[in-house]
């Protein structure tokens, strides 16, 4: 694959988890790969361990959020014409032994985007019944909103081609980004997939997202995808 890939990580106080997911990735050799670690406000050590690495890196002067960090991700890889932009979160919960599946899947069909799923196999680290049972809304909220059964709509471990790059790098969601992204991506008429990846149970830092089956996380977040269900008209 002749293809410059890359791969976009948002820090958060992952100084516990990133120096082992960094490692993880010098040791791919498959691809012609680039790291950007996107240190967005971290309290921790974590300016420091990126500093240490041999990778691009911007230190976000206020915290953005996932979102934001994200997007912040694409404009540099549309300004470094870059043809792929993958999301591997720091806290380790993606091994980078499995991107070739989501290279080989956006090789194979061509699609605009691909996520990769702890759901669909069952295999690996399944996270708690409780955000399983909020993934599962996610799942309806999905089908009303986009038209497809997309399982783990939270997963952040994401391929996204040029077109979806150029997209998101202009109207990336900041809120809910990863169930709101996939809303805007339908009324783009993109192509997604969703394959089965193997996760791992987070190494460290802090989750974005604390309180998946809360009665507010389920209100706020249904309300955000029917915001940009009417926000986005279709191209």
């Amino acid at each position: 694959m002749d293809k410059r890939i890359l791969v976009i990580i948002p820090c958060y106080n992952e100084e516990a988890s990133l120096p082992a997911l960094l490692a993880e990735m010098r040791a791919i050799s498959d691809y012609d790969i680039s790291i950007l670690a996107i240190n967005d406000c971290s309290t921790d050590n974590t300016a420091e361990v990126i500093a240490s690495a041999d990778i691009a890196s911007l230190q976000l002067p206020v915290n953005l959020g996932i979102g934001g960090a994200m997007q912040t991700g694409f404009l540099y890889a549309q300004e470094h014409h870059f043809d792929i932009a993958i999301q591997l979160d720091g806290d380790g919960q993606h091994p980078p032994s499995e991107l070739h599946k989501l290279i080989e899947q956006h090789e194979k069909t061509g699609v605009n985007v691909v996520i990769g799923s702890r759901f669909i196999a069952r295999s690996g680290f399944q996270s708690t019944w409780s955000r399983r049972l909020g993934i599962r809304y996610l799942c309806f909220l999905n089908r009303l909103f986009t038209g497809s059964n997309i399982y783990d709509s939270t997963s952040g471990f994401r391929l996204f081609d040029k077109k979806a790059i150029a997209i998101a790098a202009d109207l990336y969601p900041d809120e809910y980004p990863e169930p709101e992204s996939l809303v805007l991506f339908t009324k783009y008429r993109l192509l997604i997939s969703e394959i089965p990846v193997t996760m791992r149970e987070r190494q460290g830092g802090i989750s974005s997202i604390r309180y998946l089956a809360s009665f507010y996380y389920i209100v706020k977040v249904s309300l955000a995808m029917f915001y940009s269900f009417i926000r986005y008209t279709k191209k």
